[in-house]
């Protein structure tokens, strides 16, 4: 798999016409345990704006979205947002659109930004776009949190490991994130940043290490 290169959105496509729920967001104890522990180290009961990347058939969303008096929800794959907006018909003050990030990002900040099971889609130059942009739209103070599944998967340009390491590596280089919590579990991990308002331009992530 080359490390540059993200998945086109036509390989998502292709997943959701094989399968309604692919990963089991919707049936899997797995994915219900590892909601729980995301919602729980958000440390505000409730955010003003929010935007989740990558929502997939929206299981999460509609659970976030009870966190947050606006929440945007995007992803790639229209089969997926068509589940996403059914299950989010009866919440009004969310709107679930297709918007490949970080090729297209909405113009507007947020003070809670979640990236769960897509960063490793990006590979190294998306995620350096990704890195600089999420930065750029987080209000001071506002927070982002990262959740990767970490085991290798051959089709993905990157690990979640390796997304998180890059984000923290920004962070220690002065890009405006501050690290608040990072938790290690059997197959995922999650890391909390806060935006500190400093400098809205990190270091030059996105090269492969050598």
């Amino acid at each position: 798999m080359d490390k540059q290169q993200p998945l086109p959105p036509a390989y998502f496509e292709q997943v959701y016409a094989e399968s309604d729920d692919p990963w089991g967001f919707a049936t899997r104890p797995y994915e219900a345990a590892k909601y729980r522990t995301t919602l729980d180290t958000l440390p505000r009961d409730r955010y003003r704006s929010g935007f989740e990347i990558g929502c997939s058939i929206g299981v999460l969303t509609a659970q976030l979205a009870t966190r947050c008096e606006r929440l945007l929800a995007v992803d790639v794959a229209e089969r997926a947002l068509a589940q996403a907006r059914e299950r989010c018909r009866a919440l009004p003050h969310v709107r679930v659109e297709r918007m490949e990030v970080p090729n297209t990002f909405p113009d507007e900040r947020f003070d809670l930004i979640l990236v769960s099971e897509v960063g490793y889609y990006w590979g190294w130059d998306n995620l350096a776009i990704a890195q600089r942009k999420i930065v750029e739209h987080l209000e001071p103070g506002g927070h982002l949190l990262l959740v990767h599944w970490t085991p290798f998967v051959d089709d993905y340009p990157l690990t979640g490991d390796e997304v998180h390491e890059e984000f923290l590596a920004a962070a220690e280089a002065g890009n405006g994130l501050r690290h608040l919590i990072g938790s290690r579990h059997e197959t995922y991990r999650l890391d909390l940043f806060e935006r500190d308002g400093t400098a809205t331009t990190g270091p030059q992530i996105g090269q492969e290490p050598a």
